[in-house]
């Protein structure tokens, strides 16, 4: 595994909206949300770039609190999109590609799904990726589960 390196390194926060937030698991979302703050404040504090998605924001609600006040504080405006990969949307492919990130780091809703879609393409483009095992939910444990192993075996690594 690569050391992370602050100056080169992106997090990249996929979709952690409000519907999406209210299907997950209490335990699940409780975990996120409490895994995200920690998250965030090291990029503040280490000043690393951070990059958020929102699926289809008008059908899935915004951002949740306070994971959204956090992006606001660190000037990373969700951006939205329509595609399960978050590299699949232009803006977003954008963002991430000005970083210039040698590293990006993940977390998000949900794992099996845009989690795992955008980890198989920032693989495919070769960029280190690490998926942060206790900042990832989906609707239930076992696909949760499914998506992290998916991630793994697209050769990123479990944080």
């Amino acid at each position: 595994m690569d050391r992370l390196i602050p100056e080169s390194s992106l997090l990249l926060v996929i979709d952690v909206q409000q519907r999406l937030a209210e299907a997950m698991p209490e335990a699940s979302r409780a975990r996120l949300v409490k895994n995200a703050e920690v998250l965030l404040e090291t990029a503040r504090v280490l000043q690393i770039r951070v990059v958020a998605s929102e699926q289809y924001p008008k059908g899935l609600g915004p951002t949740i609190e306070p994971i959204r006040t956090r992006l606001f504080a660190l000037g990373a405006l969700p951006l939205a999109k329509l595609e399960f990969d978050a590299c699949g949307d232009l803006d977003v492919a954008r963002a991430i590609g000005s970083a210039a990130p040698r590293s990006v780091v993940v977390f998000g809703m949900e794992t099996h799904v845009c989690v795992f879609q955008t980890v198989r393409e920032l693989m495919r483009r070769r960029y280190n990726t690490f998926v942060v095992a206790d900042a990832v939910a989906s609707r239930t444990e076992e696909n949760r589960a499914a998506g992290l192993a998916l991630c793994e075996r697209a050769g990123a690594e479990p944080l």
